[in-house]
């Protein structure tokens, strides 16, 4: 029978022996007495005598061994004894230990039976082992006991702390919640045996974060402790929680951690503007939708909860100025909504309201969230260019009006307070035909060439308004000139038309179908008379029929054409149309006459050859090469002169009104200059009456004279139809060289505060220069003081 057992156990485990084996002996004995109640035979009573005095085999009896953790002594610490009743002490029986941890974290002695630990054991990471023991004859190596599993269990001890396996903890909380508010629960772990001891029963405190939060010792639920805890005051809180092992009990182990804790933001401020009043100013040239100024409310929550909504409640500007909210800064953008104008108004004043879209109910009692303030906006004034009314001109001129006819009157005025005076112009690539003149002071818009509505029907200029003061600031204005239509062009045919007829044609028979074109667009339509010409009234041959449609038929009036009696005719057509008035031309019809079959198709058109009966003489022959050689002669003599002709300035040798102002080599007396050119015949009513000869040294350059010449007054009617009469007939004439002859010299000359600005007269005398320092110049001048330089008698250079 085996045993075993600690010494502090010794006791136990010899009670537990003894009591198994009388358990043991009892079932033998019931065993061999349950047979039968009969009284034993003689056999039988010898048979249990010899069995009571007979050892019996068992098997292994004793209870599991227990060892401590961690043991630091230096000895092999004792965990056990096996032993075998069999055994008597004399080392005949041998002990064998296998399984977990034999021979290297156990050991036992083969002789005693002795069970001995060699290392360190730490329950944590075992908890037990498993091993299994045998009994051997040491003589013959025959088992003496059957072999047997027995358990090794550690025992705990308390070396293990509390650890936070989730630490450190990020909590968040909302601010003013109230007492109580769950914020985050920790958790730690302790690695001791919960089954032995308070080893592993850990109990929560708070080392750092209180009075703010509280920590529930059991759970380690950590709360809100303090009530009003606000974000804006303080928003982060470090708190320390420690567990501590064996109840919290002295001698108990601890571990700690760290909660970051984080008040959360609520709507609980109202937002306030910093300034009561704000100032700024915008220029009146500001464009549209461009920004004023800006304006924030402060507001101490954040995210969601500092959103602002800004708005115009109240002022004067409310239609001239918009607000918009930034949504990424939280500011009020003041814009501009209008056009302004400092003319008109030079200030502004807004009231302007930011509030807090969202709202929490529960904090409604500290008072309206939301807040006004007051802006004063300036308008600077700025120098703006003409402005006119109004915005476009549209003008219907007929095309016959005469050249200079005013056809409209282009305003502008200087939006400015200094309203300064304006001169007016047209922009040249507008009116490249250069068909209208503007008056630079008037801004009479007036006609310069003759406008024909077939060759340009619509007119599209711009009209500059700048200001005399400043030339930088110009308006414009678009001017469209409708030409509208005059019966100014006779109809005529729409083809050259050429017809034929047959020789053995009826009388009355059509030979040709005629219509015409107008350029002109009469708002009634076109309606055309035909009708043969007066000198064809009382043609013979044939007769014109009218349709009244536009088209005309032409008809025989007789039978019997021949070709060799005349084998073409030419019908003249009066043609005449329902303007007003009645304008009319004359086409030619050529009617040939044709041989023709019977069914009416035409055969030959072409008259036959007659010969002459009588040959020429050659006298008319010599005759007719004289006549011809002298058309030659006379053409090359033509050519000839008109080569070596040199064309003068004036075509006429009649002295020409301008003729003393087209001279080069002098130049005007200035301000007392009243002889360059007589103005008055300028004046003059009847001058613009009568045929100009075309010069061809002169080009009239009206507009670059408005430009620069200040005009006090304007000109009557006469003066500009001359000067546009003038005007006209220079740009007709393509040969004539530019035209000066209203070029003033009224700024410069002898007289002019400038003085002359020719230099005709800057040529001097070598008297009035004296050269004699280039001599002190040295070698390097030497040649020019040769040319320059005064000599004496000898002909030596100073």
């Amino acid at each position: 029978m085996w045993t075993s057992g600690r010494m502090s156990n010794a006791k136990n485990l010899l009670g537990l022996g003894i009591s198994l084996y009388f358990w043991g002996l009892m079932d033998l004995t019931t065993t061999v007495l349950s047979g039968s109640a009969r009284p034993l035979t003689e056999g039988q009573e010898d048979n249990l005598s010899d069995k009571l005095h007979q050892r019996m085999k068992r098997s292994w009896v004793w209870n599991q061994f227990f060892v401590l953790e961690e043991y630091t002594g230096t000895d092999p610490l004792y965990v056990g004894k096996l032993h075998s009743d069999m055994d008597r002490g004399d080392g005949s029986i041998k002990y064998i230990l296998s399984g977990e941890g034999a021979g290297i974290v156990f050991t036992i002695d083969d002789t005693t039976g002795d069970i001995h630990a060699i290392q360190r054991l730490d329950r944590e990471e075992r908890s037990q082992y498993t091993l299994r023991a045998q009994a051997l004859d040491r003589r013959t190596g025959r088992p003496m006991e059957p072999e047997s599993e027995f358990i090794i269990k550690i025992q705990d001890i308390n070396d293990n702390e509390p650890k936070f396996l989730d630490g450190p903890y990020v909590a968040s909380v909302p601010e003013m919640s109230p007492v109580g508010t769950s914020v985050i629960q920790v958790t730690a772990t302790d690695a001791d045996d919960p089954t032995y001891g308070n080893s592993a029963r850990v109990v929560y405190s708070i080392l750092q974060g209180q009075p703010y939060f509280s920590v529930d010792s059991r759970t380690g639920l950590i709360r809100t402790a303090l009530m009003n805890m606000d974000r804006e005051a303080k928003e982060y809180y470090e708190v320390i929680i420690q567990a501590k092992d064996m109840g919290g009990q002295l001698g108990g182990l601890a571990g700690t951690t760290t909660v970051n804790i984080t008040l959360s933001d609520v709507n609980d401020n109202p937002p306030r503007f910093p300034q009561k009043h704000y100032q700024m100013s915008v220029l009146e040239s500001a464009p549209v939708s461009s920004t004023v100024g800006r304006v924030v409310a402060k507001d101490l929550d954040e995210g969601i909860n500092a959103e602002m909504k800004y708005s115009l409640v109240d002022g004067d500007g409310l239609d001239v100025f918009d607000i918009n909210t930034d949504p990424n800064y939280q500011v009020g953008i003041i814009t501009v909504r209008k056009p302004l104008s400092f003319e008109s108004k030079k200030s502004y004043t807004l009231k302007v309201e930011g509030a807090n879209p969202h709202l929490e109910m529960r904090f409604l009692n500290l008072g309206p969230f939301r807040d006004t303030t007051t802006v004063h906006i300036s308008v600077e004034d700025v120098d703006e260019p003409p402005v006119f009314e109004p915005s476009f001109y549209f003008v219907e001129v007929p095309e016959d009006v005469e050249i200079g006819t005013t056809i409209q009157i282009i305003s502008a005025k200087d939006p400015d307070v200094a309203n300064n005076s304006i001169r007016y112009s047209i922009d040249r690539s507008s009116d490249p035909g250069r068909f209208f003149y503007v008056d630079i002071t008037s801004g009479a818009l007036m006609t310069a060439r003759p406008l024909d509505r077939e060759d340009v029907s619509w007119h599209n200029i711009t009209v500059l308004a700048m200001e005399l003061n400043n030339p930088s600031q110009v308006g414009s204005v678009s001017v469209t000139v409708k030409v509208l239509d005059v019966n100014d062009n006779a109809p005529e045919f729409a083809r050259f038309y050429e017809g034929f007829v047959c020789e053995n044609a009826k009388a009355g028979q059509l030979i040709q179908t005629v219509s015409a074109i107008d350029r002109d667009d009469p708002q009634e339509g076109q309606h055309f008379y035909y009708s043969l010409a007066p000198e064809a009234a009382n043609n013979p041959n044939f007769t014109l029929r009218d349709n009244q449609d536009n088209t005309a038929w032409i008809l025989t009036r007789r039978s019997g054409f021949r070709q060799h009696e005349q084998n073409t005719f030419y019908l003249p057509i009066l043609i005449s149309d329902n303007g007003h008035p009645v304008l009319s031309s004359t086409g030619t019809l050529t009617v040939h006459v044709c041989s023709c079959d019977d069914d009416g198709m035409v055969m030959s058109c072409n008259a036959e050859a007659y010969v002459l009966p009588v040959s020429l003489s050659r006298g008319a022959l010599i005759a007719i090469l004289a006549c011809i050689f002298v058309l030659l002669v006379l053409v090359l003599l033509i050519l000839s002169m008109r080569r070596q002709r040199k064309q003068p300035y004036i075509i006429d040798e009649e002295e020409n009104i301008h003729e003393n102002i087209v001279r080069y080599d002098d130049e005007g007396g200035g301000e007392e200059d009243t002889e360059a050119f007589d103005i008055a015949a300028m004046w003059n009513p009847r001058e613009a009456q009568l045929v100009v000869k075309n010069r061809q040294d002169m080009l009239p350059e009206i507009e670059s004279l408005s430009r620069y010449v200040p005009q006090a007054c304007i000109m009557d009617n006469n003066v500009h139809n001359y000067v546009l009469a003038k005007l006209y007939e220079a740009d007709m004439d393509l040969w004539a060289p530019p035209f000066d002859s209203l070029q003033t010299y009224m700024f410069e000359g002898n007289g002019s505060v400038a003085e002359s600005l020719s230099s005709l007269q800057s040529v001097t005398t070598d008297s009035d220069q004296s050269y004699d320092y280039l001599t002190d110049w040295g070698p390097r001048f030497k040649k020019l003081a040769e040319m320059y330089g005064a000599t004496d008698s000898s002909g030596a250079l100073w």
